[in-house]
């Protein structure tokens, strides 16, 4: 096989990442037609898709992507900002988690098993590869009526996509204690010496993933177990972060006043000396990745997705 027929192939191996991209904004730009106070998922899922199309294997424009020039002139007129920052600021999480905050939005928290059928619906045709998530994961506190918390696994492709996407989350999106127990760990696997930011979440909190595909639970995977006291009798260590947990949990924490108070890590390391000695290594981590090509010349910013009219 000649170099020519080895890029074809790779080439073509690639191409779902578009073919995907294109079906998954197209869901999201009719949903949000029938969805009121939506469009920011929209504004929020496009960048995503561009920066992530941006640093693909095979990159892939916006245009590239969509494909259709009157499609991204409409697209330009009602969200110009994705169009104009894909390359300059980094998404705060992975497309995915744009599409489930749409999906509870139109079917309420409290019906979960209509949430889990949407994102089933959704995903059935598209290459599972690219821009889609293999796990949801539900927390809630045991008590009447509490509120269930969404989270999907990342949704991205390749380490360092992966790497960049955490980051950016533990930065930006998620809950301080989340973030602090993943850059704990962050990116290799192994515990900080300095630095332990994980914790213990209280008995009264039901943290449960499924495979989005089958629809059946799966156990916590040993990196959440390590992250957040969770039992498991699972081995694998996937990278942390990367599991649908984090942003279920976060989604938690962030609401649920009385269980961050007793999710406290518990580690004499966590102070703010430390804490920032960490988030200065990932940051050294990231920055690394963003040089590699394609490079992204990040401005420092996170992009915020903004509701227009």
């Amino acid at each position: 096989m000649g170099d020519a027929e080895r890029t074809d192939d790779f080439l073509q191996d690639q191409l779902p990442f578009k073919t995907n991209a294109f079906k998954i904004i197209q869901t999201m730009v009719d949903w949000c037609n029938t969805t009121p106070g939506s469009k920011h998922f929209v504004d929020e899922i496009l960048h995503s898709i561009f920066f992530l199309g941006k640093i693909n294997e095979v990159p892939f424009s916006p245009q590239e992507i969509i494909g259709n020039e009157e499609i991204v002139e409409a697209l330009k007129m009602k969200y110009p900002r994705p169009f104009l920052f894909y390359e300059s600021q980094l998404p705060k999480r992975s497309p995915f988690s744009c599409v489930l905050d749409m999906i509870v939005l139109q079917k309420r928290p409290e019906n979960e098993d209509q949430i889990k059928q949407s994102l089933q619906k959704l995903i059935e045709p598209l290459n599972p590869r690219f821009l889609v998530s293999s796990t949801i994961c539900v927390s809630h506190t045991n008590t009447q009526n509490s509120v269930r918390h969404y989270g999907v696994s990342m949704s991205t492709t390749g380490q360092r996509p992966g790497k960049i996407v955490i980051a950016a989350s533990c930065f930006s999106a998620w809950d301080d204690y989340v973030a602090g127990a993943v850059m704990t760990y962050y990116p290799v696997k192994k515990k900080k010496e300095y630095f332990d930011g994980t914790f213990n979440l209280p008995t009264s909190v039901k943290c449960e993933a499924f495979n989005l595909r089958q629809g059946y639970p799966i156990h916590p995977c040993k990196s959440c177990a390590n992250l957040f006291g969770l039992e498991t009798q699972e081995t694998q260590v996937w990278p942390y972060g990367n599991c649908a947990e984090p942003e279920s949990l976060s989604n938690l924490l962030k609401k649920e006043v009385d269980v961050k108070s007793q999710s406290r890590p518990t580690s004499n390391t966590v102070t703010p000396m430390n804490r920032e000695k960490a988030r200065k290594s990932v940051e050294v981590v990231l920055k690394f990745e963003l040089k590699k090509k394609p490079i992204i010349n990040w401005n420092g910013e996170f992009y915020n997705a903004r509701s227009l009219t």
